[in-house]
């Protein structure tokens, strides 16, 4: 029964911690000494920045400066502090190292001076100044570029592979709420439009010998539920995603997460990419309240998965208390009151009002002043805790009536925390009392570079051949064991999950065809409805091909991303770039990391490539992020434990602004009697293919990218389009034409007779490199009888062919060879009930 002062008699579970909050000053007496305190903390400090730091505390200046706030050793919250500037995850030591590359085939030599500078830095702002449309780069919380006269959009990735790791549903829900306040905290703040996602783990029926914490199975489905759960009660779009199969991901999964926003280029007549830090500017801390959860985030996230990996680096997610301060802090902006703004992601308070002191000359802040959870927390793990749905916003003292006036409105929490200052310190209270005091630009003195040797062996010394082949395949019984593959079979199970609708702006939907069950190449979002214009969006990954060649794998990941735009219909000289990499750890040992100098070889190589592809295509980063160590240490069958490194990744990430979303095109055939073209060219290129796989090969001839022959096929296609003459566009991606052709089949319900001798070929190719090859460059169109004269014409001189006509309703896809014989003849309907049917009961 109901009572007045106890309700209905239930106990609600209450956490007490019962514990005085107490700052432990940490005697450093050896360099040694400070390593042992690195490793019982999880500070992940490395062995070449524990000199400096013990350098700086033990200088007279610094020492007599301390003294003077009653300090003399460093402080525990000192330490975390820096650990977690210094962290490879949030500071990017491995990208600004030094690489001592050498190729142990020829010989060859070369030193690279930080990647970051010399493969993504120096080539994005070149392209900027070439490119009107880029507005900023590569120092906020994400990319902005232009997307009409009156507004910008903005985007970036992130990846939250650790915490996934560990708990996969909070990991993942708290990677996309997390890459979500990206935007939000990016000049002066935009409004959330749509998100994407990137899963890569061990297989799902996986039944070997190694016993990873999580069975890919159990593991896949939290991942999926915390993106789907963070994304749809966030209100915002999931528009586009990928899922990768392999086995070397159950060392370390792989969690992608993208945001893309939208901003108005003024407010209150100022640029709203623009924003600072004044002193006297206060510090306000928005939304949720701080717990232990999210602890040593970003420091788990700069070492290998072990037994030792802390389970309270996953954070606890909240997507409802964040979608409530996402519109609060948009009004705030209207109105004019933010000064500064920026997430509590990785590192929490230490790295958002830490980094953005910086641009005030110093701070102070009030530990004491910060909303918790529960009583008992430490004054570090205040400032290091990755507690979710927080924003720290720098407001001016005249405006802060009226800001707190909304934050009420909107039922979110926002407490004065502090105030930028002109000290040059980071300065830290507790009750009074300082706990830390730090020069500013001690993190950003000289830190020695981490130096990385880098040995290149080329595949073929590496043993890797071309299989040798014969006989008389049955291409039907091969083409239906392809689509039934993993990496090839329909993922429609993990697309309906996520809500595409919401805010009305969806145009090419994740799914397209008669029956809306056929993945689009890209997604065509409308961010404002009062305009045609449309955001395109794709992503792609091929981390098969790192077995080969990493330079070639970056160049193909590149080349399909770019491909993917130009077949729903976008400008391909319009592009921008999110380049996320996630790497095995490259820091080589004898004994833990044996392999470590090729590693860190094949990330020299892919970074030379990014360069390489995104100045030839013209593609500005306009963000990117770098997750290292996609290690863990595994139990076997017998009681060992096995290292299992993840394959070399690199997910890339395109956007494109379209200026008439009704001149967008979608893969699926459209009518009986329209003419199939091929556009590109198909090579002997199955090596890390798909169908190589099926057979338990890797084989040697990757494919290959030719940057201005292929741009040139895709500025072809896209005038095509924006003539009206295309009825739909696919590009050839993973399990090469023959599966892709039938991806266009079973995306109509339509059959098709198709001719591949006509088409523009290697010589001597055989039947199964013409159906299974890999060859990027490629894109399967049909067209209109009646248009079939203008579309050639628009092609020109490119590579390009029509191979074929679409049949009937219900009829089968018949591909002949060279020889004239079909190779493929086979039902439309049995086609996709055998795609379908590995996840089939789980739609």
């Amino acid at each position: 029964d109901w009572d007045e002062k106890e309700g209905i008699g239930f106990i609600v579970p209450k956490v007490r911690l019962e514990h005085e909050p107490t700052v432990s000053v940490i005697t450093v007496e050896s360099n040694d000494a400070l390593l042992e305190v690195s490793a019982m903390r999880n500070l992940a400090l490395n062995p070449k920045d524990v000199p400096v730091i013990r350098e700086y505390f033990m200088r007279d200046s610094v020492r007599s400066e301390r003294s003077a706030v009653g300090l003399s050793d460093p402080t525990d919250i000192e330490l975390e502090y820096i650990s977690q500037a210094r962290s490879d995850h949030c500071n990017h030591n491995t990208f600004g190292g030094v690489f001592y590359y050498t190729d142990m085939s020829t010989g060859e030599k070369m030193t690279i001076n930080n990647l970051f500078a010399t493969c993504i830095k120096d080539p994005t702002l070149a392209l900027k100044e070439a490119k009107p449309w880029v507005v900023s780069v590569l120092w906020d919380n994400a990319g902005v570029a232009g997307f009409d006269e009156e507004h910008c959009y903005v985007i970036t990735g992130e990846t939250h592979n650790s915490p996934s790791n560990m708990e996969a549903y909070g990991g993942a829900m708290t990677g996309i709420v997390g890459v979500y306040r990206d935007p939000m905290g990016t000049g002066k703040g935009a409004r959330l439009v749509m998100g994407g996602y990137g899963f890569c783990t061990g297989r799902r029926d996986y039944a070997g010998n190694l016993k990873p914490r999580l069975h890919p199975r159990r593991l896949l489905d939290g991942v999926i539920e915390g993106v789907k759960d963070g994304g749809n009660k966030s209100g915002i779009p999931t528009t586009f995603g990928q899922v990768f199969f392999d086995d070397s991901y159950m060392g370390k999964c792989l969690v992608f997460v993208t945001a893309i926003g939208i901003m108005p280029r003024l407010v209150n007549g100022e640029p709203a990419h623009e924003k600072t830090t004044r002193p006297g500017d206060l510090i306000v801390m928005c939304g949720g309240r701080v717990g232990k959860d999210g602890i040593h985030g970003v420091t788990a996230s700069s070492e290998v998965y072990s037994e030792h990996t802390p389970a309270g680096h996953v954070q606890i997610g909240d997507p409802y208390t964040q979608k409530k301060m996402h519109d609060f802090l948009l009004c705030a902006r209207d109105e004019g009151l933010i000064q500064f703004i920026t997430d509590n992601g990785g590192g929490g308070l230490s790295s958002s009002v830490g980094e953005s002191a910086f641009h005030a000359g110093g701070c102070e802040v009030w530990l004491d002043k910060v909303p918790l959870k529960y009583e008992g927390l430490n004054q570090w793990e205040i400032w290091v805790s990755e507690s979710q749905e927080r924003m720290t916003v720098a407001v001016a003292p005249e405006n802060i009536d009226r800001f707190m006036e909304l934050s009420a409105m909107h039922a979110v929490e926002s407490t004065v925390i502090g105030k930028y200052t002109d000290s040059g310190k980071l300065h830290i209270l507790y009750r009074g009392k300082t706990c830390a005091y730090i020069d500013l630009e001690f993190m950003e003195s000289d830190f020695p570079q981490w130096e990385f040797e880098a040995q290149w062996i080329p595949p073929g010394r590496r043993g890797l051949v071309e299989p040798v082949l014969g006989g008389s395949p049955d291409f039907n019984v091969l083409l239906c064991d392809l689509l039934e593959r993993p990496n090839i079979c329909s993922r429609e199970w993990i697309a309906r999950q996520y809500d595409h609708e919401v805010q009305g702006g969806s145009v090419v939907k994740p799914l397209v065809g008669v029956s809306r069950d056929m993945p689009s190449d890209a997604s065509v979002t409308r961010p404002v409805l009062s305009s045609q214009r449309g955001i395109a969006f794709a992503q792609a990954i091929i981390p098969s091909y790192s077995r080969i060649d990493t330079y070639h794998m970056t160049t193909c990941v590149i080349d399909e991303a770019v491909r993917r735009l130009v077949a729903v219909g976008a400008p391909p000289d319009m592009i921008g770039g999110v380049d996320n990499f996630c790497w095995p750890n490259i820091q080589y040992d004898p004994k833990t990391n044996p392999d470590g100098k090729y590693k860190a070889a094949q990330l020299v190589r892919s970074c030379l490539a990014l360069r390489d592809a995104c100045n030839a295509y013209g593609i500005p980063l306009l963000s990117g992020k770098d997750s290292m160590y996609v290690d863990g240490h595994l139990a076997g069958r017998y009681g060992e434990t096995r290292k299992v490194s993840g394959l070399p990744t690199l997910q890339f990430s395109t956007t494109s602004v379209i200026d008439n979303v009704f001149e967008s095109v979608t893969m699926d055939a459209k009518f009986e009697g329209d003419l199939v073209y091929l556009v590109g060219k198909t090579g002997d290129e199955l090596g890390g293919s798909e169908y190589y796989e099926l057979l338990g090969f890797v084989g040697l001839n990757v494919p290959q990218v030719r940057f201005d022959e292929f741009l040139s096929c895709y500025r072809a296609l896209h005038r095509a389009i924006r003539q009206g003459l295309v009825a739909s566009a696919h590009g050839v991606y993973r399990g090469g034409l023959g599966v892709h052709l039938a991806m266009v089949a079973m995306g109509g319900e339509l059959g098709m007779d198709i001719d591949l001798s006509v088409s523009v070929q290697d010589s001597d190719l055989s039947d199964e490199a013409l159906l299974f090859s890999e060859s990027a460059g490629r894109l399967i169109v049909t067209v209109a009888p009646e248009n079939s004269d203008a579309f050639e014409s628009v092609c020109g001189d490119i590579p390009f062919a029509r191979i074929g006509a679409v049949t009937g309703k219900g009829g089968n896809l018949v591909i002949a060879g060279n020889s004239g014989r079909p190779l493929v003849d086979i039902g439309v309907d049995t086609l996709k009930r055998t795609w379908k049917k590995p996840f089939g009961d789980l739609v």
